[in-house]
């Protein structure tokens, strides 16, 4: 018997018809999600039905050039998954993708890079990418950055907040594929899953620091928990010593 699919035609719609959810967002959203809930499996559904259907909530076929648009934005929102997910995960997840990915919408070594994340690697001086690195962080926390990152340094080890310069620096502050508010949507759809309030506070307030409105924020946390709803995750109360689902209320504006 095959096991039961978490996404189901009527999620699916329901996702792509969120109210005030931003055009591009539903696709890349989802699969961060099931990377982080560890269901790669389900992530090759969610990308053709994006090629398919397009990135709105309208059924229109997109051309060549929306396609692989999609299909950058889904590989960057699961690259940039990985800091706050597990490597691993983004590992199995990129892979399910590729399976589902035409040849002629992937981006191959040694060839054009989008992200230009190579060059940020072997040309661009350490110093510039960590600044850059450095000023992403800074918006996404505003006022209580200069104190999260000085918590992370004295956390026992030092290495936390270089570890935490290195993410921003290379992986995150690079918005080539995603802007400031997308990397902040997806930073909010890979810590739903993971039951960790105080991150994710932190990370819902950087999406307004980018320039989204509540309204959007707000969509984006209800598609999640749609999501993470479906698979089985569900409020925990103090008398259910184990389970998967949430301690408290998941954070909100």
């Amino acid at each position: 018997m095959p096991p039961v699919s978490v996404i189901t035609p009527a999620l699916l719609a329901s996702i792509r018809g969120q109210p005030h959810l931003p055009r591009h967002a539903w696709y890349f959203l989802t699969g961060v999600t099931l990377s982080v809930l560890n269901l790669p499996n389900e992530i090759a559904t969610v990308f053709k039905h994006a090629i398919e259907k397009g990135p709105g909530s309208c059924d229109t076929k997109p051309g060549h050039d929306e396609q692989l648009e999609i299909a950058r934005k889904m590989r960057e929102a699961l690259v940039k998954a990985a800091p706050i997910g597990g490597l691993p995960k983004a590992i199995n997840a990129l892979f399910s993708l590729k399976s589902a990915t035409p040849p002629s919408l992937l981006d191959e070594p040694l060839g054009y890079s989008p992200t230009a994340r190579p060059s940020d690697l072997y040309d661009v001086p350490q110093s510039a990418v960590l600044h850059r690195g450095q000023k992403f962080f800074d918006k996404v926390y505003g006022k209580v950055s200069k104190r999260v990152m000085s918590q992370m340094d004295r956390s026992g080890t030092e290495d936390l907040g270089i570890t935490a310069r290195l993410m921003y620096g290379y992986i995150l502050s690079n918005t080539n594929i995603l802007s400031a508010s997308e990397t902040s949507f997806v930073l909010v759809a890979g810590l739903i899953p993971q039951d960790v309030p105080a991150q994710l506070k932190g990370h819902i307030k950087g999406c307004l620091n980018h320039g989204a409105s509540v309204e959007e924020v707000k969509a984006v946390r209800e598609v999640v928990i749609k999501i993470c709803e479906a698979s089985g995750m569900r409020q925990l109360d103090d008398t259910v010593p184990g389970g998967w689902g949430w301690r408290g209320p998941v954070a909100n504006l």
